[in-house]
């Protein structure tokens, strides 16, 4: 008898990539025609056998099936693989699991895909859905889904992403317990259903504790939630509507404080760190040039100088640098976001923007915060991240490391916050704070 190794059983088995593409809260849904060899007329994922690396397969397959260049694309996370036999079609397969953050919805579809529709992934567990997908998509998909764990570890996005990323954990778990419900499988009634939904807000709250946004836009949903319900304990369903009512609404006010921003970007403006709001201020607005501060230690600027570059002329920096060009270059406009804005003004941003703001003042440069009016925090107590020592020194020598992820830049030091309300003064700032926290306390 010969022996079976693994290397034997590995060439049993079929491994494939599949690829979530994901835009503004949907992933990318395809329906694959008669041209592939199996599974047509049902939808799935970007996804191709992976003839070598599985990493270096997914860009391949990204590129052959939406005409999505390498640079419209971002890699997000990968996941473990999952692997399941399909005793139907004879075969053992090996999903090689990928998300990826996708601005451009308009694709190219090959000969592999009859259509393409972008939606949200909970209507992959969907009863009510026409779609039948490919097997075991919703493993796939959990297994690279933003979680408590991928929030609270994130230091490369922003407080307004990361609020969206909050709400899709909602709004993915509501999702699934609507789906055992309706399948007729063993599930929680509604008080169970409700106690653990409320238990993930309240993990998702104490992830990232400094970021007001977050703790806002979470306790609204969990208040229409309740809302909802109409006097009764609400249920995974009306999380589920909650969720995706806030997704949406979370997007279009992110939207609407970029477009105020963008709207007073004339000249040359200096930005730091990484801020959606930001980035898409600065494309809708007409700087003549943008000045980015590389944000050590993460250095998450360059990427913001990338995405810029193709558009407008832009001089990436040293944050040291920051104070000698606002006096040497002719800056007219600091714009930077915000993780939490106090009611007194005072703004709590990456580490680097209060000394941004204190050399911009002292210059008499205008300093723009923008950001939505969720950002704005009812507590006057403040948490303060703090990074990796090692990202500042892995050195033996004993010595102390500070690496502060936040700062707070006085209120005098800002010139206006651009919300998706206009413009706002320090008194509009109290009286949306007065609307926050009464969400508090219908929460409470």
């Amino acid at each position: 008898m010969t022996a079976t190794t693994d290397a034997d059983d590995d060439r049993d088995r079929s491994h494939v990539v599949t690829a979530f593409l994901r835009s503004d809260g949907d992933v990318l849904l395809l329906c694959r025609s008669d041209a592939v060899g199996t599974y047509a007329g049902w939808w799935g994922a970007v996804s191709g056998f992976a003839e070598g690396e599985p990493d270096a397969q997914v860009s391949t397959e990204i590129r052959e099936e939406t005409g999505l260049e390498d640079d419209a694309v971002s890699l997000v996370r990968s996941g473990r693989p999952v692997e399941f036999a399909d005793a139907e079609l004879g075969r053992e397969w090996v999903v090689h699991p990928y998300l990826f953050d996708c601005e451009d919805r308009e694709v190219e579809l090959s000969e592999e895909h009859d259509t393409a529709e972008w939606v949200p992934p909970t209507e992959l567990v969907d009863p009510d859905s026409d779609r039948e997908t490919v097997p075991e998509l919703w493993t796939a998909y959990e297994r690279v889904a933003p979680t408590v764990r991928s929030i609270a570890a994130d230091g490369e996005h922003g407080a307004a992403s990361l609020s969206i990323r909050a709400l899709e954990v909602l709004r993915d778990r509501a999702g699934l317990l609507v789906a055992e419900r309706d399948a007729g499988e063993p599930a929680s009634d509604p008080d169970e259903e409700w106690d653990e939904l409320v238990e993930l807000a309240r993990r998702l709250l104490e992830a990232r504790p400094s970021m007001a946004v977050l703790r806002n836009r979470v306790n609204r949903t969990m208040a229409d939630a309740e809302a909802a319900a109409d006097g009764a304990r609400a249920g995974a369903p009306a999380v589920l509507e909650a969720a995706l009512a806030g997704i949406d609404r979370a997007l279009e006010a992110d939207a609407e404080a970029a477009a105020t921003a963008a709207d007073m970007l004339e000249g040359s403006v200096m930005t730091l760190s990484r801020s959606g709001t930001v980035l898409e201020a600065l494309r809708a607005g007409e700087p003549s040039r943008v000045f980015v501060a590389e944000s050590r230690p993460a250095r998450e600027g360059v990427g913001v100088a990338e995405a810029l570059a193709a558009d407008v002329p832009v001089t990436l920096h040293t944050d040291a640098a920051a104070a000698h060009l606002l006096a040497t270059e002719d800056v007219d406009r600091v714009l930077v976001g915000a993780d939490t804005i106090r009611a007194d003004g005072a703004v709590v941003n990456k580490t680097g923007t209060r000394t941004l703001a204190v050399a911009a003042a002292r210059e008499d440069v205008p300093v723009t915060v923008v950001a939505a009016t969720d950002k704005l925090s009812t507590r006057e107590e403040l948490n303060l991240e703090s990074g990796d020592r090692s990202a500042v020194y892995d050195g033996e020598a004993g010595i102390d490391v500070a690496n502060p992820t936040f700062d707070v830049t006085p209120a005098d030091c800002v010139s206006e916050v651009a919300t998706e309300r206009g413009l706002l003064e320090s008194e509009a700032l109290e009286d949306v704070v007065k609307e926050l926290r009464e969400l508090e306390e219908r929460r409470a």
